[in-house]
Formats: structure tokens, C-alpha cells, sequence
């Protein structure tokens, strides 16, 4: 025990002994120490290599000593080892002491960030007042009470300034809530008394109905058809803009300033109904369409003349309804006048018809002032009804093959200017020429390409026209075609110089010009639409056959159908 007590106050001894030396001092003194130990080594095993006995007694001396440097690298080297575990000690402890700085640090920066974050929220903040509509500050100030307004505060402090907006906003909504229960009350009590009033007009509707059935004689007896004008004016609803306008003015002026002027409503409720309904889209309505559109495309192949027609006539249809009027004269004579619309060219125009009061026996000169085609010309000068006031129809006939509206007028009615305007249309007085110039050939309905031009030289005598005009002519279609070098051609020229008379019209025949011109322009039609399509060409036929004939060609000249065969229609070889 005393062994190690001793170790004990060695070790300590020691440990205070390493704060009093100096590691460099140890250092040279283990260099020496090892230097020595190695000077005494090599002189041992010198001496033991001579072998001579007398130098037992060096030996043991120099192996004291050696021990003795053995001992004091043992303490050098608990020294060092003292020395090495202070350091650890003090490395650790200072270690412990950044590590706790380091946590203080993280947190501080922890604190930090929060801080900050809590910052963001509160600049991001956004009340619910700011979703608010407020008065404007004027206002606020005009009409909030001193108590809620506050304005020797308010004025100075923004904070409480919205406050004080707050309580104004909240003292008004207040007063909104109110008023919301009132007009509710209000409002309840106005729908019991609407739901009374309909229970007694939905009894009353039978009552006013056999009333009105019971009055029907004494509204005949007095001339007052009550009944029968409700009835126009429910059907006056389904007329198109410009009749309704001519409707209504017409009435007015006839219960104002003309009782025997009778204004109706004629044509199909029913149909009128149909055009502003809309389509009914359905896929089976669709298939069975397409089904039966394709047998029938099946069965029959429209040529283009039969879809030129039906353009045609749906460019030129009317408004199902039509307004008639009724003049009535002093002597019992009756001036028929009915008005129609159409729809697609937005022009109206007037068929006229009289009814004399005695039947007209004796031929009277003034028979034609009463044909229905020439009543109305010319009411104001220059207004013929022949064409029409609309200049954009001229861009739609165009599409169509229409080249004027005149050849229509009969089936149609006459588009004069003053129609136009009792129903409220008006278009441009001035068209330009170059736009709308009317051709002298009514029946043209295919237009003909620059590819192909007829030239024609006029011999117009003097006498005409009880001497005819002679027509020479000239094709430049792929070449220059003549009388000299194609038979048709002079043909062509044979319709018009020797078969002039068909072509007269009534006396005195100052029409033989302009009809002849207008059959030049159907052989013309024949001689392009009966040539043969050129195989080597692709695409379709350059002028498609919209002329009926029976025969394309004849005889050996293969001379081409240039007859026209009135009523029937059809161009048949001479």
C-alpha cells in the first residue's frame, strides 16, 4: 500500500512538476538521454565482443547507468503523457465552450428568424375592412354624426380615422338591414295581392270572352269590329319589320283621315312562326337526313341548271305574310293593293289590281291604264318599278345567275321607290353605272368567260324597223370563228337576219334590236354548252349544259339545236 501511496504522490508530484519544466527542456534532455543509452549500448557490446573477464565489472557499470537513462525516459515519458492529457483536457473544455456559444448562437438566429417572420405576417397583414367598400372621406365627414366621426381626432390619426369609417359603415348597414326586413314585409304583402288579382282576371278571361262573343252582333251593326282588329294586331306581331312599319301607318291614317280605307293581313301565321324558330339539332334527325339525302342522291343527280333555279327562287322568296289595302272610290271602283316582302333581297314591292264598280263592255282606250303591270308607273318621276332599289341585290343576282329583277315583277310584285319608304327602307339615290348597268338580255343566265367573245357588226338601216338590222358575227373562242370558217356560226347569223320576225313584237317593232341581241345571247349559250369537253383537259367542263335540248347536233354540218320553242322552253334544230 505504501508502494502505491508513493506512486500517488509521484503521479501528482509529477503532474505539478510538468507546469514548472519546459517541454523543450524535456525534448533535449530525451535526445541526450537516447544518445547516451546508445553510446552505453555500443560499449557494451563492445566490451562483450572482446570477452575478456575484466571487463564484467565495465559492463555491470555501464548497465547501471543505462538503467538509470531507462528511468528518465520513463519519467520523460509520463511527462508527456501528462502534457498530452492536459491538452486533451483543455481542447475538450474549450471545445464545450464554442459548442455552447454555438447553440447560444443558433439561438439567437433562431429568435432572429422568428422575429423576422413575425414581421412579414404583420406587413402582409390584410383586415377584412380592406375587402370593405367604404364612403369616400367627404362624404364620411358630410354625413357621419360628430359622435361616430370624430374629426378632431380623426383628422390627425389615420388609425383612428378607419376605425371611425368602420362604425359609420356598420351603423349604415344597420340601418340597410332595416329597411331589407321592411321591403321584404312589403314585398310579401304586394305578392298575396297579385296572387288575389290573378284568381280574379283568371275568372275574369271567360267572363270579358263570352262578352265579347255576346257583342260580336252589335260590333257588325255599329262597324266597329273590335275582335277582328285584335285579331290583325296579335297577327301584326309576325310581320316582318318593313310591312310592320306600313301596317301601323297605314291603320292610323285609315282611322284618321280615310274610313274606307281597309288595311288586312294575309298569308300564314304558321309559317311566319316557323322562320324565327330555331333548328331542332338531332344525330337521329341527322342520320335519316343524310340517309334520305343520299337516295335521293341515289335516284337522281341535280344538274346545275335545276340548282341555279332553286337559288334562284330562294333568293327571291317572300315573307309568308303580305299587308293588302284597299281604296275605296266615290263611284264604288276599288284599288287593290298588296305588299309583300322579300326576305333576302330586303325590298318590298306592291302588286296592284282594280275592281270597277260596272262591268266594262265597250273596248275603251283606256283599258291599259288599268293593267295591273302599269297602274302605279311612274307616280313620281322616273320610278318605273322595273329594278331594284336595293344596290346590294345586284351582287346577289350576280351569284345566282340573275341579271336583272324586271323579268320577276309579275310573279313578284313592283319594287318602286315610294313602297320602300312606307315601310321605312331607304337606300343610296345614286348608284354607280359601272355597278349596276342593265343588260339588254333579261334571259342571260350563264356568265360568259374573257376566254370566249362574240363580236358582232350591226347594218342598221334607216327604214328600221320595217327593214331589219343584218348581223355579222365574230367568235374568239380557242381561234377567231366566222361564217367562212364554222357553219355554226352562220347558223348563228341565219336566227337573227332571216328569222327576224319571230323577233318583231307588237307594232311598230321597235324592239326587233333588242330581241335580236337577246337571241344572239341564247345561241351563243347553245354554241358554247354543246361543244364537246376535250379529254385531255381535267377538271369540269368549261361551260356546263344548262340549256334543254333535244338533239346537240345534226346532219353532216353537225349544225346545233338554235331554235327556241316558246312555251316550252327547249332549243330544237329548224
Amino acid at each position: 500500500m505504501w508502494w502505491l501511496f508513493l506512486q500517488d504522490v509521484r503521479y501528482y508530484s509529477e503532474e505539478s512538476e510538468v507546469d514548472l519544466r519546459d517541454p523543450i527542456k524535456d525534448y533535449e534532455l530525451y535526445r541526450e538521454t537516447c544518445q547516451e543509452l546508445q553510446r552505453l549500448m555500443a560499449e557494451i557490446q563492445e566490451l562483450k565482443s572482446r570477452g575478456i573477464k575484466e571487463n564484467a565489472s565495465e559492463i555491470d557499470e555501464r548497465r547501471v547507468q543505462s538503467c538509470v537513462h531507462f528511468m528518465t525516459l520513463k519519467k520523460l515519458n509520463r511527462l508527456a503523457h501528462i502534457r498530452l492529457k492536459k491538452g486533451r483536457d483543455q481542447t475538450h473544455e474549450a471545445k464545450q465552450k464554442v459548442d455552447a456559444y454555438h447553440l447560444q448562437l443558433q439561438n439567437l438566429l433562431y429568435e432572429v428568424m422568428h422575429l423576422q417572420k413575425e414581421i412579414t405576417k404583420c406587413l402582409e397583414f390584410k383586415s377584412k375592412h380592406e375587402e370593405i367598400e367604404l364612403v369616400s372621406l367627404e362624404e364620411f365627414y358630410r354625413e357621419a354624426p360628430p359622435e361616430i366621426s370624430r374629426p378632431a381626432i380623426t383628422l390627425a390619426e389615420p388609425h383612428q380615422q378607419t376605425l371611425a369609417r368602420l362604425d359609420w359603415e356598420l351603423e349604415q348597414r344597420k340601418r340597410l338591414a332595416e329597411k331589407y326586413k321592411e321591403c321584404l314585409t312589403s314585398k310579401e304583402k304586394i305578392l298575396k295581392e297579385i296572387e288575389v288579382k290573378k284568381e280574379y282576371l283568371s275568372s275574369l278571361q271567360p267572363r270579358l270572352n263570352s262578352i265579347m262573343q255576346a257583342s260580336l252582333p252589335v260590333q257588325e251593326y255599329l262597324f266597329m269590329p273590335f275582335d277582328q282588329a285584335h285579331k290583325q294586331y296579335e297577327t301584326a306581331r309576325h310581320l316582318p319589320p318593313p310591312l310592320y312599319v306600313l301596317f301601323v301607318q297605314a291603320s292610323a291614317y285609315g282611322q284618321a283621315c280615310d274610313k274606307k280605307l281597309v288595311v288586312a293581313i294575309e298569308g300564314s301565321v304558321e309559317e311566319a312562326k316557323a322562320l324565327y324558330k330555331p333548328p331542332e339539332d338531332s344525330q337521329d334527325d341527322e342520320s335519316d337526313s343524310d340517309a334520305e339525302e343520299e337516295q335521293t342522291t341515289k335516284r337522281r343527280r341535280p344538274t346545275l341548271g335545276v340548282q341555279l333555279d332553286d337559288k334562284r327562287k330562294e333568293m327571291l322568296k317572300r315573307h309568308p305574310l303580305s299587308v293588302t289595302i284597299d281604296l275605296k272610290c266615290k263611284d264604288e271602283n276599288v284599288l287593290h293593293l298588296t305588299f309583300h316582302y322579300l326576305m333576302n333581297l330586303n325590298v318590298m314591292t306592291v302588286k296592284a289590281k282594280v275592281t270597277t264598280a260596272m262591268e266594262m263592255t265597250t273596248a275603251i282606250s283606256a283599258g291599259d291604264l288599268l293593267s295591273p303591270d302599269s297602274l302605279l308607273n311612274c307616280l313620281y318621276p322616273g320610278d318605273h318599278g322595273r329594278k331594284t332599289p336595293n344596290p346590294a341585290n345586284q351582287f346577289q343576282f350576280d351569284k345566282v345567275g340573275i341579271v336583272t329583277l324586271s323579268d320577276y315583277v309579275t310573279e313578284l310584285g313592283h319594287p318602286y321607290v315610294w313602297v320602300q319608304k312606307l315601310g321605312g327602307l331607304h337606300f343610296p339615290k345614286d348608284q354607280p353605272q359601272a355597278w349596276h348597268t342593265p343588260s339588254p338580255v333579261p334571259h342571260r343566265v350563264t356568265p360568259v368567260p374573257c376566254s370566249a367573245k362574240l363580236q358582232a357588226a350591226v347594218v342598221l338601216n334607216p327604214g328600221y324597223s320595217t327593214l331589219p338590222p343584218v348581223f355579222s358575227l365574230c367568235l374568239n373562242w380557242k381561234g377567231e370563228r366566222n361564217s367562212s370558217n364554222d357553219d355554226n356560226i352562220r347558223a348563228m347569223e341565219s336566227e337573227v337576219n332571216v328569222h327576224y320576225k319571230e323577233l318583231w313584237g307588237p307594232k311598230p317593232g321597235y324592239q326587233l334590236l333588242t330581241n335580236q341581241l337577246q337571241r344572239l345571247c341564247m345561241v351563243l349559250d347553245v354554241y358554247l354548252e354543246t361543244e364537246p369537253h376535250d379529254p385531255s383537259v381535267e377538271g369540269p367542263k368549261e361551260f356546263p349544259q344548262e340549256k334543254m335540248c333535244l338533239r346537240l347536233v345534226r346532219g353532216p354540218l353537225r349544225l346545233k339545236p338554235f331554235k327556241f320553242n316558246y312555251p316550252q322552253g327547249f332549243f330544237s334544230h329548224r
